[in-house]
């Protein structure tokens, strides 16, 4: 099976290459393509925070993994991709929950989306509190070593 896919809208942002981390206080603008009218943002501006659902464009095919040390790091274990939120996946499918800063027409702002300027954006959603994890959140210990610098 085949699925096609036509991006909703496209980031604008100072980021213009990939880089691991320093995603925190990046502001994006995020506007809507021609074929999606501007009432699909309508009362947008009542939540604090979106899922945005985009796609890492800028990966070459040949790039997808299936399985390795997260960054390369030897001192991290080896993991599947599944267990991993690298670009370089099956479908290059990238999944971020940012702070919705501003609606304005056919744009809205946000801040931490850890996309580049002109990333094709598929999906917009919500956060709601009733689709949050119930109970803790667990993780292996490499990941805060890994994240530490992510957000700043």
């Amino acid at each position: 099976m085949n699925i096609t896919l036509q991006p909703i809208a496209t980031t604008t942002n100072y980021r213009k290459e990939v880089t691991d981390d320093l995603w925190g206080n990046v502001i994006t603008e995020i506007t809507l393509a021609e074929h999606i009218p501007t009432e699909a943002f309508a009362g947008i501006e009542l939540f604090s925070h979106l899922e945005i659902i985009f796609y890492f464009d800028k990966v070459p095919d040949d790039t997808i993994v299936y399985s390795g040390r997260p960054r390369g790091n030897p001192a991290y274990p080896l993991m599947g991709i599944f267990c991993q939120r690298k670009k370089d996946r099956p479908n290059k499918l990238g999944l971020c929950t940012v702070q919705l800063l501003a609606h304005n027409g056919r744009s809205i702002t946000v801040k931490g989306l850890d996309a580049i300027d002109g990333t094709p954006i598929l999906d917009i959603k919500p956060v709601f509190n009733e689709f949050l994890p119930k109970g803790a959140i667990h993780q292996p210990e490499w990941v805060a070593d890994l994240m530490k610098n992510y957000w700043e």
